[in-house]
């Protein structure tokens, strides 16, 4: 098992890797062409990029740091709510890019202070129905949704009609 500084030092260069590939992606996407639909389903930029900032108040709240999202936005953008279908009760695309941003530097800074302790506490649920999820194997699997749900976000810029960013 790695010690809490490697798997917190993993955990970072996951998550700097995300946070890149999130705001690279999201570069000159507007409010209104984050709120486009793909065709034939799926959600819209504006719901993944929430859905991605909802999960990294998530991991804050692990780390035992304070949200910096109000719990309606969180709970607007969690999984199974509601497809985004227009701008009646969505959050603005800038606004949730901001609390993405404030997030990851509240992430970034909490991490070192992982210990054994906590990350073998147990995790207060588990995507996989788990039941010996952990707090350290919750925290790396967060680290794999947002990658996830980032090659959405680069599949859903293409379908806008806008270039790629990983190249």
């Amino acid at each position: 098992m790695p010690s809490p500084r490697d798997l917190a030092q993993t955990l970072a260069v996951q998550f700097n890797y995300t946070s890149w590939v999130f705001n690279k992606t999201l570069e000159s996407v507007t409010h209104e062409e984050s709120l486009t639909q793909p065709v034939p389903a799926g959600n819209c930029l504006n719901w993944v990029a929430g859905h991605i900032t909802g999960s990294r108040m998530g991991i804050l709240e692990l780390l035992g740091r304070e949200s910096v999202w109000e719990r309606e936005w969180r709970d607007r953008y969690k999984r199974g709510s509601d497809a985004v279908t227009g701008n009646d009760g969505v959050v603005d695309f800038a606004d949730i890019v901001h609390a993405f941003n404030t997030a990851q530097d509240l992430v970034i800074s909490g991490l070192p202070e992982l210990t054994q302790e906590r990350l073998d506490e147990p995790a207060p649920f588990s995507p996989a129905n788990d039941p010996n999820e952990t707090i350290g194997s919750l925290l790396a699997g967060l680290a794999f949704h947002e990658s996830y749900h980032c090659g959405q976000l680069g599949t859903l810029r293409r379908l806008l009609g806008k270039g790629g960013v990983i190249k």
